[in-house]
């Protein structure tokens, strides 16, 4: 796909898909925990033993690194229609970027979520785990262009199939 197709996501729209991602980390740790433990864990509360840092650490460290080498997003910004990719070539990102970039979430945690809000203000809608790791949130633009009556012939627009009959606004 050429650069001019694509469009940088923005931050509400990542959030919508951050949503979609924990809540599916959760439907997957929080079962396991429970069945290792009898009781649900409360992650940085409270450490119950080895195997809640590998359920509720590391498996979604490594599912998330590995969703974005193999799909080059998670199941969040699958159904925002986005993918994450090279900065400066629009590729996928290797096994090691994608890694700096999963660390890089926690730097942009401190302080206060500051790097995460970034991605509102920055031009290239970066938050600074993107920017460490280079790379960019990107989805196919908006193929259909708004027209106004303002305009001129707003009905000589992408579907010109509808004819006399279309209603008017």
């Amino acid at each position: 796909m050429n650069a001019n197709d694509l469009e940088y996501v923005g931050f509400l729209p990542r959030v919508g898909a951050t949503v979609i991602d924990v809540l599916l980390q959760l439907a997957i740790a929080a079962p396991l925990t429970y069945a290792v433990y009898g009781r649900f864990s409360s992650p940085g509360l409270q450490f119950m033993g080895g195997a809640d840092f590998l359920i509720n650490f590391l498996l979604p460290a490594a599912l998330v690194i590995w969703l974005w080498v193999r799909w080059g997003a998670t199941p969040g910004k699958m159904a925002m229609s986005a993918r994450i990719v090279d900065a400066d070539s629009g590729a996928p990102l290797t096994t090691g970027r994608s890694a700096i970039r999963y660390l890089g979430y926690f730097l942009s945690m401190i302080p206060f979520g500051v790097g995460f809000l970034w991605v509102a203000f920055d031009r290239r809608k970066q938050g600074w785990h993107d920017k460490i790791a280079n790379s960019v949130v990107v989805r196919p633009a908006g193929a259909e262009k708004v027209k106004f009556k303002s305009d001129g012939d707003w009905r000589r627009g992408s579907d010109q199939s509808r004819g006399p009959t279309e209603p008017t606004l």
